[in-house]
């Protein structure tokens, strides 16, 4: 923002424009843009922007500034679980940066871990924004290192960053690429884990088992990079996966959140609606996408949400063709193929 006498003037983040008309009062603490009409003062700032209720936005703020807030009429219960809350964020933090430098610094994160984005079609700049990382083949790297720093055994198991296999502790995620997963607030409540070698026994995936952080119906990947965007676009774009997300990212489509492949549920929706009531979910062209497509469908509708579907071409998914065809196709075919969903007319695609 260009301060402008005692204000200062800058684009408006509520929606897009090219002539600056967003006005904020350092000495009345107020704002006003003067194209959209939206104002109001830091609290509701925040809310706006961030679609925090007036209680999370005190929170951030006062976070962020270091004010402490004491809550009344908190039980002993409840004050056990913020405790636990913290430590997993913490935790979860503490073992982002770690699978960070295993990717970026270390010879087997780069040969394994970066050249399997890098064959993927993800540039640096896409890995370092998702902040994806590398877990190496060693059974107890992670485990050792959390240990060593002194994190507490108990709580190191119920992130599912290890496990306790025959009396012992090791990594969960060893040999894995990790996609972190972000709160609206930027801190990471979980992570998913995809295996790169081929094994018919071990699941494609690993995420974290549910806690005080990661409740999986409540989560959709990639929103706090999204929701800004969201926001200015007046749509949603749903897809399935952590990839199709970072893919399209990438492209410059940034109204994209996942689902990780389950069913759509009332808080995933309820979240989408904080933004917008236009949704769009982008799903592949298979009988599998379809019906993963569908399900849920008439949650989205009972919560007055707008819907429209898109099949990807059969035998793609959003991440293989926003690559084959580029960003612009890919919005066009968007564009071109988005089929209003209603009560009446779902059930018969």
């Amino acid at each position: 923002m260009e301060k402008r006498g005692a204000n200062y003037l800058g684009n408006c983040p509520f929606h897009n424009e090219k002539t600056p008309s967003f006005t904020v009062s350092p000495s009345k603490e107020i704002y006003k843009c003067f194209g959209c009409g939206k104002s109001g003062n830091t609290i509701s700032f925040v809310m706006e922007h961030e679609k925090y209720s007036y209680v999370e936005a005190l929170k951030w703020l006062a976070n962020k500034y270091g004010i402490e807030v004491e809550e009344s009429f908190v039980s002993e219960e409840q004050k056990e679980q913020y405790q636990t809350a913290d430590s997993l964020f913490i935790i979860n933090s503490f073992a982002e940066k770690f699978f960070i430098d295993q990717l970026f610094k270390t010879e087997e994160g780069r040969d394994i871990g970066l050249s399997y984005f890098k064959e993927r079609g993800f540039r640096e700049g896409v890995i370092e924004k998702f902040r994806l990382g590398y877990s190496p083949e060693s059974r107890t790297a992670f485990t050792d290192e959390a240990l060593s720093q002194q994190y507490n055994r108990d709580l190191l198991l119920k992130t599912g960053l290890i496990a306790e296999r025959n009396g012992n502790l090791q990594d969960n995620y060893r040999g894995r690429v990790i996609f972190p997963i972000h709160n609206n607030s930027g801190k990471v409540i979980g992570f998913g884990a995809r295996i790169l070698k081929t094994n018919d026994k071990a699941p494609k995936y690993i995420n974290t088992p549910e806690n005080e952080l990661y409740v999986k119906s409540k989560i959709l990947y990639g929103s706090y990079f999204a929701r800004a965007a969201i926001d200015k676009a007046d749509e949603c774009l749903l897809v399935e996966g952590y990839t199709d997300v970072v893919s399209l990212h990438q492209a410059g489509i940034e109204n994209v959140v996942a689902s990780g492949g389950t069913s759509l549920t009332i808080d995933q929706l309820r979240l989408v609606r904080k933004y917008t009531n236009n949704l769009t979910i982008i799903y592949d062209g298979d009988s599998a996408g379809v019906k993963a497509a569908l399900r849920g469908l008439d949650l989205a509708l009972e919560e007055g949400l707008n819907v429209k579907l898109v099949l990807i071409p059969d035998g793609e998914d959003p991440d293989s063709y926003v690559n084959k065809v580029g960003a612009s196709a890919f919005v066009e075919f968007v564009n071109q193929h988005k089929k209003i969903l209603s009560c009446s007319s779902w059930s018969c695609l």
